[in-house]
């Protein structure tokens, strides 16, 4: 059997968020928020979603487009500040074949009434059909639901 290469790569995304950092720190901590953006591809479908919000802890989220391969993540988290800082790891299936191991880093700090998020992320791309552009695309889709999110919780 041959290993398809690996890419390794790493992105940094940053935004201005019109919500303090409690807001936002919430919405990664509090399960039933981040069910309201994490994952939330139109049309998608899930199927699994867990979480464990705690050094040590554990987050899984299965799901996909209906009649496709399902995806899976599975997150490892290593370090979390309130307010300030989560760091976490995590795996990525299609069709329960390994597609990448990522570790990603959201930083928060108060700007005005509002807050300054900087996410890092850095990635090994396993099998050749994932990579940055498609990994950092998907990231910047999902902290627009996440904005989207906290702009409707008002």
């Amino acid at each position: 059997m041959t290993a398809s290469p690996t890419q390794h790569d790493t992105f940094v995304i940053e935004r201005r968020l019109t919500s303090p950092p409690t807001r936002v720190f919430a919405a990664f901590a509090d399960q039933k928020k981040k069910a309201r953006w994490f994952g939330c591809v139109e049309g998608w479908e899930v199927a699994e979603h867990t979480l464990d919000f705690r050094v040590g802890g554990r987050e899984v989220w299965r799901g996909g487009p209906p009649g496709h391969a399902p995806h899976r993540n599975d997150t490892v988290y290593h370090d979390i500040v309130p307010d300030e800082r989560i760091v976490w790891s995590y795996a990525m299936q299609v069709g329960g074949r390994r597609i990448s191991v990522s570790l990603a880093t959201l930083e928060l700090s108060a700007l005005g009434t509002g807050t300054h998020m900087r996410f890092i992320e850095q990635g090994v791309y396993l099998d050749g059909r994932d990579g940055l552009a498609e990994r950092e695309r998907g990231t910047k889709d999902l902290l627009d639901n996440l904005e989207r999110a906290l702009r409707e919780e008002g």
